[in-house]
């Protein structure tokens, strides 16, 4: 059963979409293996690794992220790769990341361990089932949006080189997922001291994770904390994988404790 969370998260969603995009995103909503996969990874990464949320509300989160770069990019008169490449058309590209960020950590049932490369696997056959409804007439235009969206969940975890658009922008969308909500669970279920503890407990202090339009560049990224613990999160990940994405260039990255000045990285 789906939480209340989950379910407000999914009226975002489809409000900010319409055409082939809302109908990729109803599919994915409605399908009883993607629901099931991301609940078993949840209870895989909390129960049983102790890890912070890698479930439905992560990857709807991760979906609004998404979906608001695209739409500054967008706005900045920036081109995705299909487009550039002259493969497909901006629609493509969205209804590419939308599969991928719906299903990017499904890999978690079965581990941490190489888990972007698990999703990777998993979701082929939902994806190849998906895209058949949506481009029932184009077998070309199935094979270029599977491919942007493999691309974008094997490499959201910066540990792989990628070389398109749309997978930068899923890279920096998923970590920007990291507000405390996020780690809540795990430090409530367990309170004894272990290695990694830092990345929960500077998570927990991570207030709000802004993206909007920037000053100087299309997008700006703004991290609010409670505490400057929460820069180690910010400069551990996010500023990682930004500085890994193809899209770098495009991001203002400022991040500090609520009520002081704010750190500017980008």
């Amino acid at each position: 059963m789906k939480s209340p969370l989950s379910s407000s998260l999914e009226k975002k969603i489809i409000t900010r979409l319409d055409g082939l995009a809302l109908s990729t995103a109803r599919l994915l909503i409605a399908d009883p293996e993607v629901e099931h996969l991301q609940d078993y990874a949840n209870t895989v990464s909390i129960k049983r690794l102790n890890y912070n949320d890698h479930g439905p509300v992560h990857m709807r989160k991760v979906t609004l992220n998404v979906l608001s770069m695209l739409d500054l990019l967008h706005a900045a008169g920036i081109q995705l790769s299909l487009e550039k490449e002259e493969s497909g058309t901006f629609e493509d590209s969205k209804v590419a990341l939308l599969l991928a960020a719906f299903l990017h950590d499904v890999g978690m049932t079965m581990g941490r361990t190489n888990h972007e490369q698990y999703s990777a696997f998993i979701s082929l056959p939902i994806m190849d089932r998906i895209l058949a409804e949506i481009y029932p007439d184009n077998h070309a235009k199935r094979v270029i949006v599977r491919s942007t969206a493999l691309e974008a969940i094997v490499g959201h975890m910066a540990t792989q080189k990628i070389s398109s658009i749309e997978a930068g922008i899923m890279l920096i969308a998923d970590g920007c997922d990291m507000e405390k909500g996020r780690s809540r669970i795990p430090l409530m279920m367990n309170t004894e001291s272990k290695v990694g503890d830092i990345h929960k407990y500077s998570s927990a202090e991570i207030r709000k994770v802004s993206i909007d339009k920037g000053n100087r560049k299309p997008i700006r990224i703004t991290v609010e904390m409670a505490e400057s613990v929460g820069f180690f999160q910010v400069e551990e990940v996010l500023f990682t994988k930004i500085n890994s994405s193809t899209i770098k260039q495009y991001v203002e990255l400022y991040a500090g404790v609520t009520g002081k000045e704010l750190k500017k990285y980008l």
